[in-house]
């Protein structure tokens, strides 16, 4: 197993010996990588390796038992310290990850637009005090992010449609552009495009493409191995809870060392 070598340095993204159990089961087994701003980090492997755990730990959705995380040398996590899991600091820090599922989790109910906006309007209520002075102000400036996002995706016209009404691709779309509404400063994807058919799995990562292009720092656990080896920094592969071997694509996809993952890339 490859131990974290790289220089944290100027590092945006730390994450230190992070553990997660469920009951007897340990899903994560002391997991530690750093991520530069403007990287993009691929995560693969087979399922049941804690790749989701893992992700669903930085976004706050499952709490680490151990270890930390840091963002901008920050603590948003330490084990050892409780102050930071009181619900303030868990929602605050909550919005430096924004998570794209892989099923699109859309609000049926709210048209695309809506999809957009509904977070950033609670968010403005709850803490921009601009709000109660001029709020229509906030809202018009909350709209015209949403409108510039879709169109960034493609999607300007489909505004008021429901998500009933999209593709799985532009859902999909539509599911990254919310992501983007609250300026996230690391932007997570979890299989983005396994609810998808080929066809539509190309618009998708065009999309991640284009945001690597603009300077977006990733995370993204992915089956695609093309998508890992050409828009990837860094790769990790995951298995049974540890980080089995990390580094380039070209050096994992070309050269892997570990067993475990020459038998995942043959498969």
């Amino acid at each position: 197993m490859d131990k974290e070598n790289r220089n944290t340095k100027d590092a945006l993204l730390e994450v230190k010996d992070l553990t997660k159990s469920f009951g007897e089961t340990q899903v994560l087994k002391g997991i530690s990588f750093s991520l530069k701003k403007g990287e993009v980090l691929a995560i693969i492997g087979s399922s049941g390796s804690g790749k989701t755990t893992l992700l669903r730990c930085l976004n706050f959705l499952e709490t680490a038992d151990g270890g930390q995380i840091l963002v901008g040398s920050n603590p948003v996590f330490d084990a050892g310290d409780p102050s930071l899991l009181n619900p303030k600091n868990i929602r605050k820090n909550r919005l430096t990850f924004g998570l794209v599922f892989q099923n699109f989790q859309l609000f049926p109910q709210y048209s695309v637009l809506q999809n957009l906006t509904l977070a950033a309007v609670l968010s403005a209520k709850q803490n921009d005090p601009e709000y109660k002075t001029d709020k229509k102000k906030v809202l018009d400036a909350i709209d015209a992010r949403a409108l510039s996002l879709l169109e960034r995706i493609g999607l300007a016209a489909k505004k008021d449609n429901f998500p009933c009404q999209l593709s799985g691709g532009q859902q999909q779309r539509v599911a990254i552009a919310r992501a983007l509404m609250l300026t996230p400063t690391i932007l997570c994807f979890d299989e983005p495009t396994s609810a998808l058919d080929p066809e539509l799995t190309k618009e998708v990562l065009r999309v991640i493409r284009d945001l690597k292009e603009n300077g977006h720092t990733m995370v993204v656990v992915t089956h695609e191995m093309d998508f890992a080896k050409d828009v990837a920094d860094q790769v990790i592969f995951m298995a049974n809870g540890v980080i089995e071997e990390s580094g380039s694509p070209a050096d994992l996809f070309s050269a892997p060392k570990s067993p475990l993952l020459k038998s995942f890339l043959s498969q």
